[in-house]
């Protein structure tokens, strides 16, 4: 009998406006795409994330070491910030798989994070990722690599929104017909290191409910977004 286990990434959301705002990049591309006979799976807006580490399948009796090496590699990093923007291909614009959305992170603490969870998952056994980190958002796939200048390239200088993340989640991702599921395993806040002052946000900021805490510092009603 095969050990369970899941197959698990970990990851941030977008906010709820940059997600807005992608999907309607999407719906254009899609049109694009269309267009010009290239077939493209697009990825729910509801799924948009940013991937820090891919681990793939874990044994369950691992899981709670994954969950405890996370949390150490959140200590000391502070609240981050993110832009989503522009739009590009893997490999490559003439021979693509994925389309993606890029993340600009100007202070390089999503680098710098990544790094920490590479370091806290190599310790546990998971191989180490041979590429750079390169933050991006999956919104479409191929089934086949095909050109996508003619469906990207109009749209590919678009700036899609601002993302603040106090946390970064484990997910599963459960394969089905209909597409990927993801499922949060667990939530880890990031820590500022000791002495960093919290920013205080006004009601404004916070939108027009009283009641917020009921939202992530991403604008995702706790609960829902990708992992739902």
């Amino acid at each position: 009998m095969s050990e369970p286990g899941k197959r698990l990434f970990v990851g941030a959301r977008v906010s709820v406006a940059t997600a807005n705002a992608l999907a309607g990049a999407a719906q254009t591309l899609a049109r694009r795409a269309r267009d010009v006979g290239v077939e493209v799976k697009w990825v729910p807006p509801v799924n948009y994330h940013l991937t820090l580490k891919f681990l793939g399948w874990t044994r369950e009796a691992t899981i709670g070491a994954v969950r405890d090496a996370l949390d150490g590699a959140a200590r000391g990093t502070p609240r981050i910030s993110f832009r989503t923007t522009r739009l590009g291909a893997f490999p490559s614009l003439d021979k693509a798989s994925v389309v993606w959305a890029g993340v600009e992170d100007g202070s390089g603490a999503l680098g710098e994070l990544a790094k920490r969870i590479e370091a806290a998952m190599a310790e546990l056994g998971f191989p180490c990722e041979s590429r750079p980190f390169h933050a991006h958002v999956t919104i479409g796939r191929l089934r086949e690599t095909r050109a996508v200048k003619d469906v990207v390239l109009p749209l590919a200088e678009q700036m899609f929104g601002d993302t603040r993340i106090e946390a970064i989640t484990l997910f599963e991702s459960e394969t089905k017909s209909s597409g990927s599921v993801y499922r949060e395993i667990s939530r880890i806040e990031l820590k500022p290191p000791a002495g960093t002052p919290e920013r205080q946000t006004s009601p404004l900021e916070q939108g027009a409910s009283d009641d917020t805490s009921a939202e992530t510092d991403d604008g995702w009603p706790r609960g829902q977004g990708p992992n739902h």
